[in-house]
């Protein structure tokens, strides 16, 4: 771990900021909620300040709608206090950049997308100090994750194996896809520090998810010990056989009384080179958000729950990382036995 001080956040955040394009002059909303990091407000403040910016700094109650606890599931249904306040989302919409600080985000709630169409940018940040400066991203990452956006919306069917027996074919038309770079530089563009991903929301994939030992589980944030296989049919899952995990996800469906528990939300594979796949077992659970687990590169990164181009709300949202899988994309490519493809280093990071 790195030896970290208030100095070395302010010059991060400082960092940060300008990769999305903060400019003087501009007006900041740093977001928080009682339980947010003290040290994080106060490096925002000053990076924004540093940067030129307006800046205000915005404490709001905390509390959320979703059934379970607040542990940065990723849930993201934003707290309660926002989603029921127009003052509070008048705020937030008045601003060029919203850092926002809480423990949630507001990353699948539709108030965040009324946010984003008022021109407002968000920064989503609620990791480790040291994750985020250890995988703190560089302008030449959008350029990656744009090029696997591309090539996902001109494709048709997106293939995903493993030698632990994974085989999923997914059906890309009107999947819309996505990405995530880690800085929010665009007006009405939403991001998350530190991310660097490629993804998108079919609504079909058919075959069967195969985890491997030493996958990751969230927010759970558990490594899988030992292999559970899952059965898809049009973007559901039918079956769930294994031993004690395969029993922690059927009862996480079966207790969450949610009608998409069991439909696939997001596809697809990170990028952050510079992830740790340890780093889940490093923390305590209340200190991650668990994003070197999510963007690390070449990981398949799927997903259960909401899904906004198909209309479904929810707060039934895994994430599960996948290690040792192949993913191509009309035949092409992208990552092959866990690694990225074309990149010449040996452990593919």
């Amino acid at each position: 771990m790195f030896a970290l001080s208030s100095v070395d956040l302010l010059d991060a955040f400082t960092r940060e900021l300008r990769l999305c394009k903060l400019r003087s002059g501009e007006h900041v909303v740093v977001l928080a909620e009682p339980d947010s990091r003290g040290d994080y407000v106060a490096a925002a403040f000053g990076a924004a300040k540093a940067c030129g910016a307006h800046v205000i700094a915005a404490t709001v109650p905390g509390g959320t709608p979703a059934p379970m606890p607040s542990t940065h599931t990723g849930a993201g249904p934003g707290l309660t206090s926002v989603l029921n306040d127009t003052a509070a989302q008048d705020l937030l919409k008045s601003a060029d950049l919203v850092v926002d600080l809480t423990r949630e985000g507001f990353i699948h709630a539709p108030v965040q997308q009324e946010i984003l169409r008022a021109g407002t940018r968000i920064l989503f940040v609620c990791d480790a100090p040291e994750v985020l400066i250890r995988n703190l991203p560089g302008e030449e990452d959008k350029a990656a994750v744009l090029a696997g956006v591309e090539l996902l919306r001109r494709s048709s069917v997106m293939r995903v194996r493993s030698a632990a027996g994974t085989d999923l074919t997914v059906q890309l038309a009107g999947s819309q896809p996505e990405f995530q770079c880690g800085f929010a530089d665009d007006p009405g563009r939403w991001d998350h520090w530190p991310s660097t991903m490629v993804l998108c929301w079919p609504e079909l994939s058919d075959g069967q998810i195969v985890l491997a030992p030493g996958d990751i589980l969230l927010p759970f944030k558990e490594y899988v010990r030992e292999p559970v296989t899952l059965q898809i049919a049009g973007g559901h899952i039918e079956k769930v056989t294994g031993g004690a995990d395969a029993a922690l996800l059927t009862t996480f469906f079966e207790d969450s009384g949610d009608i998409w528990a069991r439909s696939l939300s997001h596809l697809g594979w990170g990028m952050m080179r510079t992830a740790d796949w340890f780093a889940t077992a490093m923390y305590g659970k209340e200190e991650l958000m668990g994003m070197d687990a999510r963007a690390f590169a070449g990981n398949f990164l799927w997903s259960t729950g909401p899904h906004p181009v198909l209309g479904r709300e929810s707060y039934a949202h895994l994430d599960i990382a996948m290690r040792g899988c192949s993913v191509a994309v009309d035949g092409t490519e992208v990552v092959v036995d866990g690694r990225l493809t074309g990149d010449p280093r040996p452990d593919g990071r």
